[in-house]
């Protein structure tokens, strides 16, 4: 009994000294906040309005279609119409541009006598994201494009087919009317085989959806090293470890009275980037938002892990804020928290799986997604534990040493 009245004391010690600690509550709550909006909306691989600049050499009907393909979209917005073509490579080289398109003399020929017309597209691939994600829009226009050509193209043959089925001297000519006037593959040609594509989960395909789920983790983890870094260290600036050297005590009652108010603060921060991300994006719950909560306060436990063992080869909060900009950033971008793992380089993946900020992400999205339970996210739980236990373990070691 006396240790538990002990273990009290240090405890609410603890909350009344972070209760005077105003900044401490306010980055508990402030960027959190911000952060989950601020990247829910700024981390979106969708692109529009991109500046294009457009060369047009046939100025027929049929250009000026394929043009206003390209503006329909959204993705791009004719920034300049050229004359020349080194006028326009010019303005792309310079960053005016992000893209040109450039439509040869012939284009319009090629298309009414059913010849693959070809086009040029450039794309300034300084940013090489953008590069690849307007490639594929443009590549997807033209596409759509050539499907109505296509389409049309049919009927034509069929009507035409069905005015002269009793003349056989025609049928070259009906099956020449056949061929799309601008070659290119879609899909299968056998007429038997269809393709359905399903959009599971998330039929909206709200990317911010992907992004914050992620970020939930990556932020508990980020804070939990932070505010556990500079809880501890603090001990040492202000001189109050020997004080609590000299009470009945032990180190184990020291460490865990320290860490059991920061855990509790940040327990709350897996409510509030939750609650922020249903009422900012519509964020679904399809799971246990229970097994959710513990997987997050697993998470903050390995945060908090490693703020400790931080503090334990600093001497100062200005010593330990630095470390921990050199441990943060890494824990993020392995984590598949913002970038899917597999656009990572093969050999960089399988150090994904020793982060915890990875595990609580395939969690996340597991339960809030598609409302999966623990029989399938065992192993993640599993690791997720694994890495707290470790973490803190190796932490409260650490710390208990310097308490001798």
């Amino acid at each position: 009994m006396g240790d538990l009245s002990r273990w009290l004391a240090l405890f609410i010690k603890e909350l009344r000294q972070i209760g005077r600690n105003r900044r401490l509550i306010v980055m508990l709550i402030i960027p959190p906040t911000v952060n989950v909006v601020l990247f829910g909306f700024a981390l979106n691989p969708t692109v529009t309005n991109l500046r294009l600049g457009v060369l047009d050499e046939s100025m027929t009907s049929q250009s000026r279609e394929l043009v206003s393909a390209m503006v329909e979209s959204r993705a791009f917005r004719v920034d300049r119409n050229y004359l020349s073509d080194q006028a326009i490579t010019s303005d792309l080289g310079a960053g005016k541009l992000d893209a040109a398109l450039i439509i040869p003399a012939d284009f319009a020929k090629k298309r009414i006598s059913e010849e693959t017309a070809e086009v040029q597209f450039l794309v300034d691939a300084v940013d090489s994201n953008t590069a690849t994600i307007a490639s594929g829009y443009a590549a997807q226009i033209i596409s759509q494009l050539n499907q109505r050509l296509l389409k049309e193209s049919g009927t034509r043959s069929g009507r035409t087919a069905s005015d002269q089925a009793q003349n056989s001297d025609t049928s070259n000519s009906t099956r020449a009317a056949a061929v799309p006037p601008v070659q290119m593959q879609v899909r299968p040609s056998n007429p038997s085989v269809s393709q359905r594509v399903a959009l599971l989960y998330n039929p909206g395909l709200e990317n911010s959806w992907f992004i914050v789920t992620g970020l939930i983790g990556a932020l508990l983890v980020l804070q939990g090293t932070i505010v556990a870094a500079a809880s501890m260290v603090r001990e040492k600036e202000v001189g109050t470890v020997e004080q609590l050297l000299m009470t009945p005590a032990g180190a184990g009652e020291i460490i865990t009275a320290k860490i059991a108010p920061v855990f509790l603060l940040l327990t709350a921060d897996i409510g509030l980037t939750l609650t922020v991300a249903r009422l900012v994006f519509d964020m679904p719950v399809r799971g246990s938002l229970l097994l959710f909560v513990f997987a997050g306060s697993l998470c903050v436990l390995s945060g908090i892990g490693i703020g400790t063992l931080i503090s334990t080869f600093v001497d100062s909060q200005q010593q330990a804020q630095l470390v921990s900009f050199f441990v943060n950033p890494p824990l993020v971008l392995l984590s598949g928290a913002t970038t899917p793992v597999e656009a990572m380089p093969k050999w960089l993946q399988p150090l994904t799986m020793l982060n915890p900020v990875r595990h609580f992400s395939i969690i996340s999205r597991g339960i809030l997604l598609k409302g999966i339970g623990i029989e399938i996210l065992y192993p993640n739980l599993l690791a997720l534990m694994g890495f707290c236990i470790l973490l803190v373990g190796v932490s409260a070691w650490r710390f208990r040493q310097q308490l001798k």
